[in-house]
């Protein structure tokens, strides 16, 4: 088991699920933070079917890798040149122009090995990842998504860009098999946390998987749902912290997340008003209200030192993620 870094007698097996920029965030600070890496798990959403990611789910039939070379940047030793090579896209060229270096590197070890999770073992080896990120299924699924106007979106681009709530959310096909290696450290885990990130594009397609759920649910694990600062244009418009823990509670489990961290803190309202012309907003935190639905509220200070953005401080959030995991669940 991982030991905590500064806690000898600790140790603890963290899994934290989602995807897209918000996940990378805190396995950036995790990593930090423990000893043995391959305690600390991702399991990351593979319904992208948007950008380069999208495209190459389209003309190549893999699946969508840009979620999880997020994730390898992350969790690389040598992050500073990896997010510099891996993140880059490529301006021009035909059938190059917006490709990420990183997604057609997994492309191509997908190709070179035959077998995505291969390819991503492969990249882990090469560019010494410190922990394992796993790919919630390998079947190739899409996200459907119906609003409270009725109106049906078929595909992830497509819920992040409606610009309402989902009434219901699945996955198609509604059975598709988890990966077993996921499944595997979720029921081992000590503590499972959700987000953060896009709350219907990247946290709940991992939780629609039978088999992933299942395995939260009979983990005992401690499940930490981690509030996203700002709101996202067109996915989460003025959604507040009960109504994102509200919509994971209607579409997975009403009693699967313990606990809710959210930041205690601020920004300056130069700032808040520059992303707000931007369409995104606060996450206003009520934790008496949050209370009634059955959670813990944790409140912590995590946000980044940054003047111009609105951004969780990896470190901060790593640990208060990890000082969550030796807590007795309410009740025991």
């Amino acid at each position: 088991m991982a030991r905590l870094k500064g806690h000898p007698d600790r140790e603890t097996s963290v899994v934290v699920i989602g995807g897209g920029s918000g996940l990378a965030v805190l396995l950036r600070g995790l990593k930090h933070l423990v000893e043995r890496a391959e305690q600390l798990t991702a399991v990351v959403t593979v319904a992208d079917d948007g950008g380069s990611s999208g495209r190459l789910r389209r003309e190549l039939g893999v699946l969508p890798p840009g979620d999880i070379r997020n994730c390898i940047v992350a969790l690389a030793d040598d992050e500073a040149l990896l997010s510099r090579l891996f993140q880059y896209r490529f301006p021009n060229g035909k059938g190059l122009s917006g490709h990420s270096f990183g997604n057609l590197f997994l492309t191509a070890l997908t190709g070179v090995t035959g077998d995505f999770y291969q390819a991503i073992l492969t990249a882990e080896q090469i560019l010494s990842v410190r922990g394992r990120i796993l790919p919630a299924t390998l079947q190739d699924v899409r996200l459907r998504g119906a609003g409270r106007s009725g109106r049906v979106y078929e595909g992830e681009s497509a819920v992040g860009r409606s610009g309402e709530p989902m009434e219901s959310l699945h996955l198609e096909p509604a059975s598709a098999p988890a990966f077993s290696p996921a499944v595997d450290a979720l029921e081992t885990a000590d503590l499972v946390v959700l987000g953060p990130g896009s709350l219907y594009t990247s946290i709940l397609p991992n939780l629609l998987i039978p088999g992933i759920r299942n395995a939260v649910r009979r983990s005992g694990a401690r499940v930490v749902l981690v509030m996203n600062l700002m709101t996202q244009p067109g996915e989460t418009d003025h959604l507040s912290a009960v109504d994102h823990l509200q919509a994971v509670q209607k579409h997975v489990d009403p009693e699967l997340v313990d606990i809710v961290l959210v930041d205690r803190s601020r920004p300056e309202g130069r700032l808040l008003q520059r992303y707000s012309d931007t369409g995104s907003h606060w996450i206003e935190s009520d934790p008496e209200i949050l209370r009634t639905l059955g959670v813990e509220v944790i409140e912590e200070d995590l946000l980044l030192g940054d003047q111009d953005l609105i951004r969780h401080d990896p470190l901060k959030l790593g640990r208060a993620v990890l000082g969550l995991a030796h807590e007795p669940r309410v009740g025991d």
